[in-house]
């Protein structure tokens, strides 16, 4: 969702409440899917200050995302608190500001890069998830295996043999 700052950038107004619910399907942030579950709702303000825009906020939202260990899909809240800067002056390009060239802030691109570094790089459903077996491949948090559970190192797996006697 785009957020018309015309009115801001001219100086007609110095100060914008937003309250928004955006309805967004998700996005693919380089390693997955993330599915946003039900609607973003986003509250916060934007301010001018010199010639930068201030924008501060919460965003809470439900994503779905995948385990990292078992591979089952699961739900998790999420409460984002966000605070950008934005400037259209040349001058500020270099600075910490997010450059815009339009009159417009797509909010949901700033909701889905500060969602990117907030969630962890491991993503488990539970913190004791079991994961899957390495043999079978069952969900060890469902069932248990029958396997054979011989933790053997595959590189030092030749070293086992020095010890075995003919």
């Amino acid at each position: 969702m785009k957020i018309d700052v015309s009115d801001i950038l001219k100086k007609k107004i110095f100060k914008k409440n937003l309250d928004v619910n955006l309805k967004e399907d998700g996005f693919y942030d380089g390693i997955e899917y993330i599915n946003f579950i039900g609607p973003i709702k986003f509250n916060g303000k934007l301010r001018l200050i010199d010639d930068i825009l201030h924008l501060e906020g919460t965003a809470i939202l439900t994503v779905e995302l995948v385990c990292s260990r078992c591979l089952e899909k699961f739900s998790t809240n999420v409460e984002l608190d966000i605070y950008e800067k934005f400037s259209n002056n040349v001058v500020n390009k270099d600075d910490d500001c997010i450059f815009i060239n339009s009159d417009e802030i797509n909010i949901t691109e700033v909701i889905e890069y500060n969602l990117i570094e907030m969630l962890p790089i491991k993503r488990l459903c539970k913190e004791d998830c079991s994961g899957l077996c390495s043999q079978c491949g069952i969900n060890l948090n469902n069932s248990t295996c029958d396997c054979k559970k011989e933790h053997i190192d595959p590189r030092l797996a030749k070293l086992k043999d020095l010890f075995t006697s003919n």
